[in-house]
């Protein structure tokens, strides 16, 4: 008698509410089953549609591509959530032996010629149909995307372009495993508390927590953050101690180890410059700005171009402040370095505008910074409302669930939380779905958000930094948008945008950190429960452009890094050798090369670009910031915080997901296209 097959979780529909994923039952070993059987139905799905012999319809053709794949975007979903915020070593195992079967079976769909000649023979007869709007964009996207993607090329270059695409997928996913092990194994140990003075106890107390999660009793364990440097390097009075997290963070990648990731980023970069050149391109980042709103790369370098001089005088204007307070008062001065800038900083926005930003996280409880704070704002907003469902279990322990509901009552959808770092989470901070809707599919979106938090031992505190309360209201942004978009196709569910345009949301989001309504309503003392004082409120609306010459010069290094990388032609991407060599020419010939202020993201760490979905789209924080900057102030002569306000961008905007052109979708809520100049005054650059 033949032994059943045991029971995959993931291949049936979850239990759960709004199909949630069974975490509870899924173990890593029914990952790559489930995938296995989801490629198949899915190919059974598109060979289907593929071989029908009767003319394209729009129902045949269309909404059956949007039907198909139901079953792989469940899995997918649940991994990928899963590989991101808890990276075990079996689910390290699983992505590795996914990432080329993951491309390949996407090349198999995206390069198949009989699906692309039907969806052609509707886009050529487009005006025919008589389709709705986001029908028409339906059949718009997909053929502009195949097309993209390389469908029209012929079958020797397919299986070439199939094969590169292949082992790119394996090389980002070495990339972000290498720099994980790395950041991991660079986390900065000290036995003395004393080295780390400067820390408040809250951040004592996570340092010795993740020190024993290591086994290090008695030891206190910095863990590194993704971007270069760390928040601590504000606090620490110890210099040695802010040289030496300086310098794990700037090393993780570049160390010759078995975790380098420069021969990693070098051969992506030449597999991208020839997969460009397979497709018509001159380079990579002519590839992929040729379907964002920017267009070419030319008008992203010469946005970059155009900030990045004023952005470079205003850093030097700030080096020179930093340099006088460190000759004036230091017994024994030094160059400034750096390590020394966040600490410097910090003595000079105290010294002329008597703040000092590391002495506000007691008024920055998380728990009420996310109550009332986060959900309040958006309640104000849009209506919404937030409930704990305690019986939703996420991921992992630390993930909490909350029910959205609408203002009528009805439900919208989950979001999770997923506040605290963990060596198993890659770094940063980010939102993804578990879950997207679609009228088409009768789904409601479920979406996350993932921090990077360290966690204070039990008991103790989560007090956040004024950036860690920006990162949690700007990935809130991204969840909203997720929760808002409303579509029938699939396609265009949750953040489905044009990547140079995702951002957008976010950004705006962050504006409601410091609206009198909200921060009212959230910044109170931990334990005497007095508000923030409004002095210093107003202290910190003065200090909003402070530093910006280094923000704004760390962000555009970081940019144009990636531009740099990815506009080279096969043949220049051969020829660059080291990663060291290359970067420091590239910021020489945008003129951010001053070493106090490193790019925000090196090469050998630079996850958004070589293993995430940014390469030669990290510009699109700041492109997407000239519309926020001119939404922020749309807001501010309409009334801000008001409801109307609100529905009509959650209607215009949010709401339409990718089912609409973005910058269409912009100039319906706006009334018409973003300016510049609010972006430049927010940043300080019109001087």
């Amino acid at each position: 008698m033949t032994e059943a097959p045991e029971f995959n979780p993931l291949l049936a529909p979850s239990p759960l509410p709004y199909g949630v994923p069974d975490y509870a039952a899924i173990r890593p070993e029914h990952y790559l089953p489930a995938f296995e059987a989801a490629f198949a139905e899915h190919r059974a799905e598109i060979e289907a549609i593929a071989t029908r012999e009767d003319e394209p319809t729009f129902d045949n053709t269309m909404v059956a591509l949007e039907r198909a794949g139901a079953l792989l975007e469940r899995v997918l979903l649940a991994f990928y959530t899963v590989s991101a915020a808890d990276a075990t070593p079996a689910i390290q195992d699983v992505d590795e032996r996914l990432a080329p079967l993951m491309s390949a079976h996407t090349d198999a769909i995206q390069l198949d010629a009989r699906l692309y000649a039907r969806i052609r023979a509707l886009h050529d007869r487009i005006e025919e149909l008589g389709l709705e709007p986001e029908e028409r964009r339906l059949v718009e996207r997909h053929f502009r995307e195949m097309t993209h993607a390389g469908a029209a090329l012929d079958d020797d270059t397919k299986a070439r372009l199939t094969e590169l695409n292949r082992r790119l997928s394996e090389l980002t996913n070495q990339f972000e495993k290498n720099l994980l092990a790395d950041t991991n194994d660079l986390a900065v140990v000290f036995d003395d508390a004393a080295a780390l003075d400067g820390l408040t106890p809250g951040e004592l107390s996570a340092a010795t927590q993740a020190a024993r999660d290591r086994g290090l009793d008695g030891g206190l364990l910095v863990t590194l953050t993704l971007f270069s440097g760390h928040p601590y390097l504000a606090q620490l009075t110890d210099r040695a101690a802010r040289e030496r997290i300086m310098a794990a963070s700037l090393a993780r990648g570049s160390r010759g180890d078995a975790h380098d990731n420069g021969p990693v980023l070098l051969e992506i970069v030449r597999l991208r410059a020839q997969r460009a050149r397979l497709l018509g391109y001159a380079s990579h980042a002519a590839y992929v700005t040729a379907d964002q709103t920017a267009g070419t790369p030319e008008a992203v370098r010469g946005l970059l171009l155009d900030l990045a001089a004023p952005a470079a005088r205003n850093a030097r204007a700030e080096k020179a402040a930093l340099q006088r307070l460190v000759d004036e008062t230091e017994p024994e001065p030094y160059e400034l370095a750096a390590h020394d800038w966040a600490f410097w900083t910090e003595r000079v926005r105290a010294a002329e505008y008597d703040l000092d930003t590391t002495a506000l996280r007691p008024w920055f409880e998380a728990e009420r910074v996310l109550r009332d704070g986060v959900f309040h704002a958006a309640t104000l907003l849009y209506g919404v409302t937030f409930r704990e469902r305690a019986d939703i279990p996420a991921y992992h322990p630390d993930a909490r669930t909350f029910e959205v509901v609408n203002e009528d009552g009805s439900p919208l959808g989950l979001y999770v939380l997923d506040l605290y770092t963990r060596d198993s989470k890659h770094g940063g901070a980010w939102m993804n779905s578990i879950v997207k809707q679609s009228r088409l599919r009768g789904t409601q979106p479920v979406v996350v958000n993932n921090l990077n938090v360290p966690k204070p031992a039990p008991g103790e505190p989560t007090l956040l930094t004024l950036d860690q309360v920006t990162t949690l209201f700007h990935e809130f942004g991204h969840a909203l948008h997720g929760l808002f978009a409303t579509v029938t196709y699939p396609h265009f569910a949750a953040t489905a945008v044009h990547r140079d345009f995702v951002e957008f949301p976010s950004q705006v989001n962050e504006m409601w950190i410091l609206w009198p309504e909200v921060l009212a309503n959230y910044a109170v003392h931990h334990e005497t429960g007095e508000p923030l004082p409004g002095d210093v409120v107003e202290r910190l609306r003065a200090t909003e452009s402070f530093n910006q010459g280094f923000a704004t010069s760390e962000y555009l290094a970081a940019a144009w890094l990636d531009q740099a990388w990815h506009s080279l032609s096969p043949e220049e991407a051969e020829s660059v050798t080291d990663v060291a060599a290359f970067e420091a020419a590239a910021l020489a010939e945008i003129g951010l090369d001053d070493p106090a202020v490193p790019p925000r993201y090196s090469s050998t760490y630079f996850a958004h670009v070589f293993s995430g979905g940014y390469s030669a789209g990290y510009y699109s924080y700041i492109w997407a910031e000239v519309l926020d900057a001119d939404t922020v102030e749309w807001f501010r002569e309409n009334g801000g915080l008001a409801r109307g306000s609100g529905d009509r961008f959650r209607r215009r905007l949010l709401g339409v997901g990718g089912s609409k052109d973005p910058l269409e979708a912009y100039r319906d809520f706006r009334g018409r296209d973003a300016e510049i100049a609010p972006l430049l005054r927010r940043r300080g650059l019109t001087g």
